[in-house]
């Protein structure tokens, strides 16, 4: 077992060379490998770079691109020198702590991805594994973390924090009360530092590149996908092209001859929740679906393999975190623990029973919600899934044959709700 754990913490080192060069036709571009000086348990100072890939018997390197300037078709790609995780110098690495490996560095860039299309807010993004388990915009950078926080706390214990403004104090006590591996932001205020070091293995990035996060909106770079016969798929990046209520489409559809659309047009409130909730889409695993209330995710299901499926997870998992939050609001324990304690005869059953109620009643937060969908319903049954929790308002893809099954469910629910759609997919795979 010991063996096991020192895996977790060893820097494994890597093969791959300092430099890499790829051609696309006449045009290259050239990546440096980025290394930083760690301080080794024999006092010297050793150049290392990632601890080691998804897995700790996985080499890997982290490459910066330094050179080249690449045009396809119509789309210009990223320049040299603009670079964020790719080009962390060491002295904005402000916390080392366990050193950072291939996970940590995809959570902060998936972070960002959302970020960058709300880093004009208060904001925070807690992920784990690659997608978001709570994202929410605040009044201040605190409530934001709070409201993250709050979403799923359970899973975020572990998770990378991505922040669009300076961490103060508050927010560095809300975090330093848990768990984390990464907390990233554009800077750290007076004494905030103090508090985030009581965690010795927490890995603290400062990056000063985020006051020009929104300038990415603009950027492509090449997505690859490597195949197990060492072929490669290359493709342009995703761009999230639903920033304002201008770009939202009525859902409309016509069938058999027969003119559907919507009867009810969405409020001021889901509309921003709408445009919020697709800026956190763009960083989720497909197939997924979200419900958004005020600025915060209430419930998100991700990487599944039908639709329908994924609505009903993101509801599950909706009550099961907010059963939890109502216990550690009251009891600060986890749900889980209190369930174990009263099977163990130390707590009451009317404690669990008394937060169950109270979880039905609320439905989990979910009524007044806005329901977020990747893609199209092929179906009406996932929007009856949203629909028969209260969600208000529907923001999904469009383009299915039956479009129009899925205007009815909204016109025949009651209170009505209401749906926009965005003529855009937003798939990540």
């Amino acid at each position: 077992m010991s063996d096991i754990k020192k895996m977790y913490t060893t820097i494994l080192g890597d093969s791959f060379p300092l430099e890499m060069t790829i051609s696309f036709g006449d045009q290259k571009l050239v990546y440096h490998k980025r290394t930083w000086g760690i301080h080794m348990d024999d006092g010297t100072v050793a150049e290392r770079g990632i601890r080691y890939g998804e897995n700790p018997d996985q080499e890997a390197a982290l490459y910066e691109l330094v050179n080249g300037n690449l045009t396809l078709g119509d789309c210009k790609f990223i320049k040299p020198g603009n670079g964020l995780v790719s080009a962390i110098p060491v002295e904005d690495m402000l916390q080392v702590g366990k050193h950072p490996g291939k996970i940590n560095l995809t959570d902060v860039d998936n972070g960002l991805n959302i970020i960058k299309y709300i880093v004009e807010k208060p904001a925070a993004v807690i992920l784990k594994h690659n997608n978001p388990c709570g994202a929410a915009i605040g009044t201040t950078l605190a409530d934001a973390y709070n409201k993250a926080n709050r979403c799923d706390r359970i899973a975020a214990f572990g998770g990378a924090v991505i922040m669009s403004r300076p961490v103060d104090r508050d927010t560095a006590q809300m975090m330093s009360e848990n768990y984390l591996e990464v907390v990233c932001a554009p800077d750290f205020e007076e004494g905030s530092l103090e508090i985030l070091a009581q965690r010795k293995n927490l890995r603290i990035i400062k990056m000063a590149a985020m006051d020009r996060l929104a300038d990415f909106e603009k950027y492509r770079f090449i997505d690859f996908k490597s195949l197990i016969d060492g072929g490669i798929i290359a493709q342009q990046s995703a761009v999230n092209s639903i920033r304002s209520i201008e770009d939202l489409k009525p859902a409309t559809a016509t069938r058999k001859g027969i003119e559907y659309k919507c009867d009810r047009e969405p409020t001021e409130r889901e509309v921003n929740d709408m445009i919020f909730g697709w800026a956190v889409e763009h960083g989720v695993t497909s197939n997924s679906v979200l419900y958004i209330k005020d600025g915060c995710t209430v419930g998100i299901g991700t990487g599944e393999q039908d639709r329908v499926g994924v609505a009903e997870i993101a509801v599950h998992k909706a009550y099961i975190k907010y059963a939890d939050i109502l216990c550690y609001d009251q009891y600060k324990i986890p749900y889980a623990d209190l369930c174990l304690e009263i099977g163990q005869g130390k707590r009451d059953i009317a404690e669990k029973e008394a937060i169950d109620l109270k979880v039905q009643e609320d439905r989990a937060n979910l009524p007044g919600s806005v329901m977020i969908s990747d893609a199209f319903f092929p179906f009406r049954d996932g929007a009856d899934v949203g629909i028969d929790q209260g969600v208000s308002a529907i923001l999904q893809a469009g383009g299915s044959m039956r479009d129009s099954d899925t205007i009815e469910a909204c016109n025949q629910a009651d209170p009505k709700v209401a749906m926009m759609f965005t003529g855009q997919r937003s798939f990540k795979h």
